[in-house]
């Protein structure tokens, strides 16, 4: 899960209750979603939180949250604009794969060491979520006393101009450096232009944005030097990019309301199509209707009426009472704010006024039903396995099941239309939060592998075993997608060979009372010659084998390891 670093004293002060102790202010975090897992070296709390709740990723986010569950803020809060000043043209030159921009002027804010940080933060966390690190959209933002808006229009308006230009057409010096380069210098030689260098690399013209004086952004990869943002800086321009406009215009909704809870005013700016104008920042809200009975259904509550409409006030929304369309039927319209990207559903919206009612404060109760609860044959088989794979030597592990597309097929060299264990179309994700979970994975021995990534510090042997959930696209089922269990394991050691694996799936195959075969196969993934199907009672159900050099390369692993997979129901 994603951290962030929170100042406590800083969030006691934006909060207004410097009188909260350290385990008070832990408590009342973990009430809001965030856990405690640690403090940085600077003694800053470092909190886990759940990636919906991208508002929430710096301490003025956190601290508008808490001032709601304190009770000294209510309702939905949009800051006020001053009309646009400046100007955005998106020239017809800009990249057909990035054409999308937005921006706000930030006047008047107050930036000390903390407040710079905080928005650096901000923007490296926006990046890596929102984002998709930097794909989706990025965020630039400058000292804007150091900006001339060139006029280009009959107008005294100042602008600015994002356009495309040649890898070696213009010069300028980057964040971090002292020399002039070209965007394709920067590509080559810049540290952070070579980690972002795939982003563009390919594009036959690079994003830049320009002002009177020249270039001084190169998206999504560095700003220029001449523009960055200090704490003498009063005054800013903050632009983003992206492939999306909802997208960027969400996460600049999201810095917006950062720099405000400091002080800042907003001031618009008007961005300029070949053909459209819009006017940014968009602080619109948008509204979600919820009947009353469906609230009360989800949190096994009897609330009135106008408790509802408190909780919401208390999460930061606003409820206003309607008329359902059956007769009776009383239905509430939440209006959400701007920064708030995380509602989609009305269960969203439950969700928050259950936490301000206060998850800990719901009494459980017996369900009404005339049965008890039992065991499921398939979760008896789960654990009479693992307990024989824990005998067997092997150390139990529990993993993620999303997975990227890269982890899953490439880094094992496995192709998703191959006709191989583990292969086979995965069910994705339409709109991922992160790129490293985008699909649920078609096999666990990615997993395995990743731990084992992970671990090379450790002391070998590592023996590890997972009995874990897969799944891939299957018409065939009514879901259209076909779920199982598999076991794998995995045996790292500089002596681990097939015979080590083999040995240790017969005596699990013998406790269960099935019949193993294990007749030769191809695998990329494992040694040619050293690879075999699992046949259990005549069916195939997995593979056994030595990894591939090719692929232990790969994950960084110096010694050999032998694995296995099968499906667990094979068991039975």
């Amino acid at each position: 899960m994603p951290t962030v670093d929170i100042d406590p004293d800083e969030l006691r002060d934006l909060t207004g209750h410097d009188d909260v102790g350290d385990e008070q202010l832990k408590d009342d975090l973990f009430g809001l979603g965030l856990e405690f897992e640690g403090r940085t070296e600077d003694g800053a709390f470092e909190l886990e939180f759940a990636p919906d709740r991208l508002d929430r990723l710096s301490v003025e986010g956190v601290a508008r949250s808490l001032r709601y569950q304190y009770g000294d803020a209510r309702g939905v809060h949009v800051p006020s604009t001053n009309s646009a000043e400046w100007t955005i043209t998106v020239d017809d030159s800009v990249p057909d794969e990035r054409p999308y921009v937005t921006g706000a002027v930030i006047r008047d804010v107050s930036l000390d060491e903390d407040g710079l940080d905080s928005l650096i933060q901000l923007q490296e966390k926006l990046h890596a979520t929102m984002g998709r690190k930097r794909a989706k959209g990025a965020i630039g933002i400058h000292d804007l006393t150091m900006l001339k808006g060139s006029s280009a229009t009959d107008t005294d308006t100042p602008t600015i101009e994002y356009v495309g230009v040649e890898p070696d057409e213009d010069r300028f010096v980057p964040l971090d450096s002292d020399a002039e380069l070209t965007p394709a210098e920067v590509l080559e030689e810049h540290d952070t232009g070579r980690t972002y260098a795939d982003l563009v690399s390919e594009y036959e013209r690079y994003p830049a944005i320009y002002d009177d004086i020249g270039l001084f952004s190169f998206p999504p990869v560095i700003n220029g030097r001449r523009t960055e943002v200090s704490t003498e800086s009063r005054d800013l321009f903050v632009e983003m990019t992206g492939t999306d406009q909802w997208t960027i215009d969400k996460m600049l909704n999201i810095v917006c309301y950062a720099l405000a809870a400091r002080g800042a005013t907003i001031e618009d700016v008007t961005v300029e199509y070949d053909d459209r104008e819009i006017v940014r920042p968009d602080l619109s809200t948008k509204t979600k209707s919820v009947p009353h009975k469906r609230i009360e259904t989800i949190l096994g509550l009897n609330l009135d009426p106008d408790e509802v409409v408190d909780l919401a006030e208390r999460s930061g929304l606003e409820a206003t009472k309607e008329d359902g369309e059956d007769a009776g039927e009383l239905v509430y319209e939440f209006t959400i704010p701007p920064y708030r990207v995380d509602v989609l559903h009305p269960l969203d919206v439950i969700d928050d006024l259950g936490r301000a009612y206060g998850f800990n404060e719901l009494e459980p109760e017996y369900p009404d039903v005339g049965t008890v609860g039992g065991r499921h044959e398939r979760s008896r088989l789960e654990d009479a396995a693992r307990t024989q794979l824990v005998g067997l030597g092997f150390e139990d592990l529990l993993n993620f099941h999303m997975i990227s597309e890269e982890e899953n097929y490439e880094r094992l060299d496995v192709s998703p239309d191959a006709n191989v264990y583990g292969a086979g179309e995965a069910a994705t994700i339409k709109e991922p939060y992160s790129e490293d979970f985008t699909m649920l994975r078609t096999w666990v021995m990615p997993s395995l592998l990743m731990v084992l990534e992970r671990n090379t510090h450790r002391a070998y042997p590592q023996h590890l075993a997972e009995i874990g959930f897969t799944a891939a696209v299957d018409e065939s089922e009514n879901t259209g997608v076909t779920e199982q269990r598999h076991v794998g394991a995995v045996l790292a050691n500089h002596d681990a060979g097939y015979e080590d694996a083999k040995a240790r799936l017969q005596a699990l195959a013998r406790r269960f009372d099935v019949e193993l075969e294990t007749p030769p196969t191809e695998h990329p993934t494992f040694i040619s010659g050293r690879t075999a199907a699992v046949v259990i009672d005549g069916e195939e159900v997995g593979v056994i084998g030595e990894v591939h050099p090719k692929v232990l390369v790969e994950h960084d692993l110096e010694v050999p390891v032998a694995a296995f997979e099968f499906e667990l129901a094979a068991l039975q």
